[in-house]
């Protein structure tokens, strides 16, 4: 059967991604995902199958801190990659797989990769 459109393809890269990355208490993953109008990130620990830490474009707290209400374009993919670095590593979090959610690593979820690593985050 043929796949159909970006979307079951996304989908499908996503399964093969998530058989492989597997996040621990010592390394948790660092899942994306980015909708229409807003990207979310989640660091997750797979073994208790809890999420540690999260933030959104839409996060309270990244809203007061950057003054960004939603989008997501390259600008605000590379501060949700600052925000997220600097929780991380003040909850004591600094190595993490990255789970790119089957998205093509390429603009929005590289620039928000290269702006997580230049704040300490490694992966």
């Amino acid at each position: 059967m043929a796949v159909k459109n970006r979307r079951e393809k996304r989908i499908i890269r996503h399964k093969r991604i998530r058989k492989k990355v597997f996040g621990t208490a010592e390394r948790p993953r660092m899942a994306f995902y980015k909708s229409l109008n807003n990207i979310y990130v989640q660091i997750i620990n797979d073994e208790e199958g809890k999420t540690i830490l999260s933030a959104s474009t839409i996060d309270k707290d990244f809203v007061e801190k950057y003054g960004f209400r939603g989008g997501k374009n390259i600008e605000v993919a590379k501060k949700l990659g600052e925000f997220i670095a600097e929780k991380a590593l003040a909850n004591g979090i600094e190595n993490v797989v990255f789970d790119r959610g089957g998205f093509i690593y390429h603009g929005k979820v590289k620039a928000f990769a290269e702006a997580a690593r230049e704040k300490g985050l490694k992966f």
